[in-house]
């Protein structure tokens, strides 16, 4: 493999930043319901499926993206994965047909999120070798930030003038910045000499790559994310059912947000100082704690706070798992393997804001889907439990350790 002299990390994992803080923005879309349900004429149930659509795409190119990361130079990767997201949300932006915007948005948008949220991950931990937990934990809660602006920028669009100028002003806002990101993302990786190191199926890997321990990953992830992404799906809802106004609850929406930011950040600096199998077990037991305290009647202030916890423990939880899967298989397989595990998150990214809207309108409350999210953070903490007691007992941090 090719080497490059005086490479320097710190404007590799700048770039990685600039790339998934604006790719971030696909998890905003519900600024756009109203304005699509009107501009296309159509249910909020059959407009939630370009969301869904996205998410898929961006699953499926999380994946499979180790079959691309090395294809190109990473500028060229991060500048590419830049211009299709702007040409997704533009060609979404401007249509008035349902199956025009889902291929845009959904198709287009999502995959090369996927592919750039993937490659940004692999490619910073590779950079920073003895920070490899700050690096992913960094690149994952810049990737939340940007969830937490979008909506600021989507809505300034939005109130330029009617549904239909305002979705075409906000989304074509939308792809300038891309290409903006593109470019800067181009530029720092270019000019930080890192190379992608690819993976082959028959490079050897820290631990036996058996289907059962990927299971289990698969099935820990899963389930600690399921409670973060049903809380961010109903966020609004949440507070509101609890008597919080609505002032009080796009706050909310914005407090869970920045909680999932902080989550991130706090994960991949603890993940370097502490084992990581004990981090693992303690983000879903967090967030089960503040579930168990959000079943009592609290106050919208108070409830605000127990979800905030929970946005908190998810954000921790999604930078937790890459840095496990690097931990355990090391990094010969590590982009192949978290890309199998990462399926698992879409599938809960799908079944999570689902659940909470199908309890809530069997039930007229909220309850019956938090304690759904409060048995699958346990199950997570279950699965954290095993994982620890037999593949991440290492008494070493990620940073120090030889995978």
């Amino acid at each position: 493999m090719k080497t490059k002299q005086n490479q320097q990390p710190a404007l590799c994992l700048l770039a990685a930043i600039t790339l998934t803080t604006a790719l971030g923005s696909i998890h905003a879309f519900s600024v756009f319901l109203l304005p699509f349900e009107v501009l296309l004429q159509t249910g909020r149930a059959q407009i939630s499926l370009i969301y869904s659509g996205a998410l898929i795409c961006l699953t499926i190119s999380v994946l499979f993206g180790h079959r691309i990361y090395s294809r190109l130079a990473p500028s060229t990767l991060g500048l590419v994965a830049c211009l299709v997201a702007a040409a997704g949300i533009v060609i979404a932006g401007n249509s008035d047909s349902f199956w025009l915007v889902a291929f845009g948005y959904s198709v287009l948008f999502g995959a090369a999120n996927g592919v750039g949220y993937g490659f940004a991950l692999q490619i910073s931990a590779q950079a920073m070798p003895h920070k490899q937990g700050f690096a992913m934990g960094t690149v994952t809660a810049f990737y939340a930030l940007g969830a937490t602006l979008a909506p600021t920028i989507f809505n300034h669009g939005l109130a330029q003038g009617g549904n239909e100028y305002g979705i075409s002003t906000a989304m074509n806002i939308a792809g300038i910045i891309f290409v903006c990101a593109g470019v800067i993302t181009w530029v720092l990786l270019h000019q930080s000499g890192v190379i992608f190191k690819s993976e082959t199926n028959n490079q050897p890997v820290a631990q036996p790559s058996n289907h059962f321990l990927q299971v289990l990953l698969w099935f820990g992830f899963g389930s600690g994310s399921l409670a973060g992404l049903m809380v961010l799906g109903h966020a609004t809802g949440l507070v509101q059912s609890a008597g919080g106004s609505i002032a009080m609850s796009v706050t909310g929406a914005m407090m869970i947000a920045l909680g999932n930011m902080i989550g991130g950040l706090l994960a991949g600096v603890l993940a370097d100082r502490i084992r990581i199998g004990l981090l693992m077990i303690l983000l879903p037991l967090i967030s089960a704690i503040a579930l168990m305290l959000a079943l009592n009647d609290l106050s919208a202030l108070q409830l605000l706070g127990t979800l905030t916890v929970v946005g908190f423990s998810y954000g921790a939880i999604i930078a937790a798992y890459p840095i496990a899967v690097l931990a355990i298989f090391g990094s010969a397989a590590s982009s192949r393997i978290y890309g199998r595990i990462f399926t698992s998150w879409g599938f809960v990214g799908l079944l999570g804001p689902w659940l909470g809207g199908y309890f809530y309108d069997s039930s007229g409350q909220y309850n019956l889907a938090i304690s759904a999210a409060l048995a699958s953070s346990l199950l997570s903490v279950l699965v954290a439990y095993i994982l620890s007691k037999n593949t991440l007992n290492s008494n070493q941090p990620l940073g120090t350790s030889s995978a």
